[in-house]
């Protein structure tokens, strides 16, 4: 089968939520396309997009890191974090290297391709648009709280987010491949974020609501501290929708096994509780499966179980065609 005439599946998100569900797709006989968040202001990423006043590349390169198939000692060497004393401290060789691509080429978009190349990646990545977007918060007391990284920090119950700038336009080519999908994917990742500043470009979440594709949502199997603290899967899947402005989530991955008590930390984290009767209030299909892994003693999502019920999704998909 010629790419071209694959299922093309997108997946939208950021931070190390994506990554996961990218691993597993990226294996199947499928057109994939990664939309990425470009809102991180934190650490590397947050220290190269002061300096240089460009895309910070911390979650693309990432995403690039997961559906790469290049010697592991080229990856290795991508996400190696430097822990030096000095300027060079808390900087990972990737986002270096992209951040120099980046002025070596027309667009951060050729650099993208470029390293592409060289990482030998299955699929495309695209920023959701080509500035760097400022993240904000409003939260329930009234404080507004500006940066992608502060937010989570404030331990405090948030009543919306928004970006600026506002009308920021989303790159063609991210929009064109929502249009073009057979399936988008939301997720999983921090909601506030990771999932939103995507959503958030009006471009974006316009074409996401007028797509004829399914759009299913990965719940999150955790809580998050300072984003989504007692939070049930429902309440994820009403923030995206009340931030977008209108219903468009046609399903929802839920993970139905308990996850280990001693796995959860710190104490603040719990598991996201199952909401039935919010799910199915908010018109959403939820599609029940053990979707747990706790490799390394980490709490993710299981690429491969999430890869086989997406593809499940798709009318006519062959795994051996």
């Amino acid at each position: 089968m010629s790419r071209d005439a694959m299922p093309k599946v997108v997946v939208i998100g950021g931070g190390t939520g994506i990554p996961v569900v990218l691993k597993g797709l990226k294996k199947k006989k499928i057109n994939l396309t990664a939309l990425v968040t470009v809102a991180d202001d934190g650490g590397s990423s947050g220290k190269i997009r002061q300096q240089m006043d460009v895309l910070p590349p911390g979650d693309i390169r990432n995403v690039m890191i997961a559906l790469s198939n290049a010697d592991k000692r080229l990856t290795d060497l991508f996400q190696y974090r430097f822990t030096v004393d000095g300027d060079l401290s808390g900087h990972v060789v990737g986002n270096l290297i992209l951040t120099a691509l980046s002025q070596l080429n027309e667009s951060y978009v050729d650099a993208i391709d470029v390293l592409a190349k060289v990482l030998r990646i299955r699929g495309k990545v695209i920023p959701v648009t080509d500035k760097p977007l400022i993240l904000k918060a409003e939260m329930e007391d009234g404080d507004i709280v500006t940066g992608e990284s502060l937010i989570p920090l404030q331990k405090k119950p948030i009543k919306r987010a928004f970006i600026e700038p506002e009308d920021v336009e989303p790159l063609e080519t991210a929009t064109q491949a929502i249009q073009e999908a057979d399936l988008i994917v939301i997720g999983p990742g921090s909601l506030y974020t990771s999932i939103l500043p995507n959503l958030l470009v009006k471009g974006v979440a316009k074409a996401v609501v007028n797509s004829k594709a399914e759009k299913v949502y990965i719940t999150n199997i955790l809580t998050q501290i300072g984003e989504t603290d007692y939070f049930s899967d429902a309440d994820h899947i009403r923030v995206i929708q009340e931030h977008v402005g209108e219903p468009f989530i046609t399903k929802t991955l839920i993970n139905t096994e308990k996850v280990p008590q001693e796995l959860l930390f710190p104490d603040e984290v719990t598991q996201v509780v199952h909401d039935a009767a919010g799910i199915s209030k908010l018109g959403v299909e939820a599609i029940y499966h053990d979707f747990l892994s706790t490799e390394d003693g980490l709490v993710r999502h299981d690429g491969e179980k999430v890869a086989a019920a997406l593809l499940n999704l798709l009318p006519n998909y062959k795994e051996k065609e």
